[in-house]
């Protein structure tokens, strides 16, 4: 599937949707516990192969038949059952990760999988930790990458873990340690990278009365926990709205996101970014409500460490701007759906884009954008973020792999031309 994106000016209010995020957390969580409710979740393809691996290990999840519904999900009250076939991931690394810890719990073993791009993605110190604190996993082709193979069951203890590929290994641990037999210790070995989707999984887990005690440098976990989720409200998505948000800024249009009220997400600093940018940017956080009114933008140097999936739209954000704006501390992008920072250097080039790819980073001169055939990289954000530079070309973008913002986006699309942007989607 292409869209195709001519120069537009995109004006309207519209909703965020929820965050795929803090759904993958919760449904876990609840699928782990007895019997909850979450109210207005994002069931999108990546969200919707966490709810099959959930099923697989034995909870029972009604979804909802409208959009904002509530989705009900009896537990295994922390007695995941052995699979009757192989999970397959598809293309959610949160779902892999998740799920390959849940293995960890259960008394059989279970095969993990997922598509092309998901079988290259690094699992080693994940698999480690599993391994360390007692229970069986592996790679079946012995490099850290699916197929997976774990058998349970998890014991506890102490383990170290790298901060410097991924979160969601530590959020993995965080989910499946409460059961073990022993309490475990989990150390942080170097930095912590996107630090907030840590947070996000202890909000979360705060909410299913488990208890962890972290200075986020060490975490150290009771052992037999229960998880108790009850009902549970999933927060607007901020790393979704920061295209629309972008939209607004680089085509000097006045834009309204609702429903981003305040919460752990660390891409909430879209807003602080884009005022650092020199646009008018208003967040009213009692209402939720967020304001972009286009202005002249500057490049700025901007920290990533935390927010890693805003780069996409950041490098968008670059491009237009004036002067030079340089993105750091994101190798980390490098092992995300693809090569995020590569991915954006390309195809931003082929714009027009002055861009210098950094191994942690990029550097992006503002200059004039213009048209051109635009590869997607079957990646969500990729997709979205080429999307938005289109609206701000000159003549006409065609982005290829346009079905892909599925992942965590359905209604993208459809929120763009709501907006009035000139786009088109075959």
């Amino acid at each position: 599937m292409k869209v195709r994106v001519r120069p537009s000016v995109v004006r309207g209010d519209i909703y965020a949707p929820p965050s795929k995020s803090y759904t993958h957390r919760a449904i876990t969580i609840a699928a782990l516990g007895k019997k909850a409710e979450i109210s207005y979740p994002l069931l999108s393809k990546d969200t919707m192969a966490t709810v099959r691996a959930c099923e697989a290990f034995g909870a029972t999840i009604h979804a909802p038949e409208e959009k904002e519904g509530v989705l009900k999900i009896a537990g295994v009250d922390g007695h995941p059952k052995t699979p009757e076939d192989v999970i397959d991931a598809a293309n959610s690394g949160t779902t892999l990760r998740f799920m390959t810890a849940v293995g960890s719990l259960m008394d059989g073993a279970v095969v993990l999988t997922g598509d092309d791009s998901l079988r290259k993605r690094p699992n080693g110190p994940l698999l480690k930790a599993i391994n360390d604190l007692g229970a069986v996993a592996f790679s079946t082709k012995d490099d850290g990458t699916a197929p997976i193979v774990v058998r349970g069951k998890i014991r506890g203890g102490v383990t170290t873990v790298s901060g410097e590929i991924s979160s969601q290994f530590i959020s993995a641990l965080l989910l499946a340690c409460p059961f073990a037999s022993e309490n475990t210790i989990i150390r942080v070995d170097g930095e912590l990278k996107s630090k907030p989707y840590v947070e996000m999984t202890l909000d979360v887990l705060e909410s299913a009365s488990a208890k962890v005690v972290t200075d986020l440098t060490k975490f150290e976990i009771p052992h037999k926990q229960a998880f108790n989720l009850g009902s549970y409200v999933i927060p607007g998505d901020f790393s979704s709205a920061s295209y629309s948000l972008a939209a607004g800024a680089i085509t000097n249009s006045k834009v309204v996101v609702r429903n981003l009220f305040p919460s752990k997400q660390g891409d909430v600093a879209i807003v602080s970014i884009l005022q650092q940018m020199g646009a008018n940017v208003m967040w009213n956080q009692d209402k939720g409500m967020v304001t972009v009114d286009g202005a002249e933008l500057k490049g700025i140097r901007i920290d990533v460490g935390a927010h890693p999936d805003l780069v996409p739209t950041l490098a968008v954000l670059g491009a237009c701007a004036e002067g030079v704006t340089q993105i750091t501390n994101a190798a980390h992008l490098r092992y995300k759906e693809t090569d995020r920072l590569r991915a954006m250097s390309t195809e931003l080039r082929k714009m027009g884009a002055k861009i210098k790819e950094l191994p942690d980073g990029l550097v992006i001169e503002g200059s004039r954008l213009h048209g051109a055939k635009l590869h997607g990289y079957n990646d969500h954000r990729i997709v979205m973020a080429l999307t938005i530079a289109g609206l701000a070309a000159k003549g006409e973008t065609i982005v290829d792999d346009a079905e892909s913002v599925e992942v965590s986006y359905p209604d993208f699309f459809d929120d763009l031309f709501s907006m009035g942007a000139n786009i088109g989607v075959e």
